[in-house]
């Protein structure tokens, strides 16, 4: 590995392979139970799963969500398997941050997809802290430019940078910062946390920057601070571990997102599971649905193994509808008469 950014991204996933506990399983999602159906009035082949997001349709809500890329023939297979199965699938894909195309020019080869996925979304990623660090509104475009991307997430990490050893912390000034770039750039920014969850103010504050996409990534999937615990050189400093579960579960996240959903658009990720996880997003009022770490190791074998992972999963998202006697996406879409408890 060339440089400390790109040896971090398989740091990453080898801390994903040897902890299970990094997937906190927090099962936020069990909490709401659904309306039944015995008569659906409906033929299950009938169903419609299909949604349109930036302008493209896809075969169902799903977001192949950011995971890695830098210069490693790990990260390669991994991002070539992702996107090549995405095409296949006819599913969303976000790749991981993108900084370290600049720090390691050979890692640029690691996120030029599009040859992979002609046709369906791919959205580009860079940290929103880089604004404060150095990072050019021309680099960001050319992160966009490699990936041909359709959107640029713009992560916000503040949980992870305080806890990781090299963490950029200064996040001062950075709303204004953010709109600057979104009135210099032809595609949308896409707003993202990374496993903490966005808040209402949050929320507010990227509308006012003209911002209209936000990735909600609550708490209860992968945990980014328990990842950044095993990479301390100092073994008696927990901190990562204190605040392995800190932020919003999404189901929560989403509810209190409701009163921004006739101006934003929102996508739900952090703990994602399942088919039926996401059927319960949608409801709440999700766009697409974010789905990572059940993803990771099927990327590291083959594309006909996330295939067949994405498959399982529009199964699931499938006969849930059709146990709920919903037709297609779009009657699911903020139809909370279907939620029958929330415990």
């Amino acid at each position: 590995m060339s440089d400390q950014t790109n040896a971090r991204k398989i740091e990453h996933i080898r801390a994903i392979e040897q902890d299970a506990l990094t997937d906190r399983q927090g099962n936020w999602f069990d909490r709401i139970r659904l309306t039944h159906r015995a008569l659906p009035e409906l033929a299950l082949n009938q169903i419609d799963s299909s949604c349109h997001f930036l302008g493209k349709s896809l075969s169902f809500p799903l977001l192949i969500s950011s995971m890695t890329g830098g210069d490693h023939e790990l990260v390669r297979c991994i991002n070539q398997n992702l996107a090549e199965a995405a095409e296949r699938c006819q599913v969303a894909m976000g790749v991981g941050s993108q900084r370290v195309m600049f720090s390691s020019p050979e890692a640029r080869e690691s996120f030029a997809l599009r040859r992979f996925a002609p046709t369906t979304v791919l959205i580009a990623n860079i940290g929103a802290v880089q604004l404060n660090y150095g990072m050019t509104h021309t680099q960001i475009q050319q992160a966009i430019n490699v990936l041909e991307a359709d959107a640029l997430f713009l992560h916000l990490n503040p949980l992870q940078e305080a806890v990781q050893p090299e963490g950029d912390t200064n996040f001062s000034g950075l709303t204004e910062s953010i709109g600057l770039l979104q009135s210099r750039l032809q595609v949308p920014i896409i707003l993202k946390e990374v496993g903490a969850g966005l808040s209402c103010a949050d929320i507010q504050a990227g509308l006012e920057q003209k911002i209209r996409f936000f990735d909600l990534a609550g708490s209860g999937g992968t945990s980014w601070s328990r990842i950044e615990h095993h990479r301390r050189l100092d073994p008696d400093a927990d901190i990562g571990l204190k605040f392995q579960d800190w932020g919003l579960p999404t189901p929560l996240a989403l509810r209190q997102a409701e009163p921004f959903l006739d101006s934003a658009t929102l996508i739900a990720s952090g703990g994602i599971r399942d088919g039926i996880d996401m059927v319960k997003s949608v409801i709440l009022g999700a766009s697409l649905c974010g789905v990572a770490a059940p993803l990771l190791q099927p990327a590291m074998e083959s594309a006909d193994a996330v295939v067949a992972a994405i498959q399982k999963l529009r199964r699931e998202y499938v006969t849930a509808m059709f146990l709920l006697g919903i037709p297609n996406t779009a009657a699911l879409f903020r139809n909370k008469a279907l939620i029958v408890e929330e415990r």
